[in-house]
């Protein structure tokens, strides 16, 4: 007896030619962004790099300040 359940149904095979016409219909769906955000997006994302940058740099000079006192390595 065959278990008709738990077959998998044969994929459609698709030409190249189709394929591309597919992925073309989908990019056209996309809402891409104005030129306007991207470069607001970015500067933010600079100025976030910046100010985390400058954080861990002062972060990083005080525990090596701490560090090099407990051991006595004045610098």
């Amino acid at each position: 007896m065959a278990n008709t359940q738990n077959q998998v149904p044969d994929k459609k095979k698709t030409s190249v030619r189709e394929f591309f016409r597919e992925t073309r219909r989908e990019i056209s769906k996309i809402t891409w962004p104005v030129r306007k955000e991207i470069s607001v997006t970015t500067m933010l994302i600079v100025a976030f790099a910046v100010v985390m940058g400058l954080f861990f740099l002062v972060v990083d000079s005080a525990l090596g300040f701490v560090v090099s006192n407990i051991l006595g390595m004045h610098a």
